[in-house]
């Protein structure tokens, strides 16, 4: 079955900054896919995030690119296997140079934290009970 992929794209202001964060947080870069001003970080088998050099990223659009310590431009949420995962992901992230952001969310079913990485750019982490989604 055809397995459809996301790819992230978002504008950084060190694009070697940004590698060093996301490699800490357990993350690979594909090489095939970086450059000088481009990092292709593989989150998994469907998710790869592009990491654009704001000159880079200037190529793909008209639009003022946002600057996402001031402005929220997306939030992007990635799930966990579990509640311990979330904590363990987000600390690392904090501990690698990102910032604590939002409140723990605890519903008891599902469990979620945030960090904003090096660039500003919203990441939240989420656990849901398997059951809960079930029904």
């Amino acid at each position: 079955m055809y397995q459809q992929m996301i790819f992230p794209n978002l504008p950084v202001n060190d694009v070697e900054v940004s590698k060093k964060f996301f490699t800490e947080l357990g993350y690979t870069i594909n090489p095939q896919f970086t450059t000088d001003d481009c990092a292709a970080v593989v989150v998994s088998d469907t998710i790869v995030v592009m990491l654009l050099a704001r000159t880079r990223y200037a190529d793909f659009t008209e639009k003022t690119i946002a600057d996402a310590t001031t402005t929220s431009e997306v939030l992007l949420c990635l799930s966990a296997e579990s509640r311990e995962k979330v904590d363990e992901l987000v600390d690392r992230a904090i501990a690698a140079g990102g910032t604590a952001t939002g409140k723990t969310q605890d519903m008891g079913f599902m469990y979620g934290r945030a960090f904003d990485d090096p660039d500003g750019h919203t990441w939240e982490i989420m656990w849901m009970d398997p059951a809960a989604v079930q029904g």
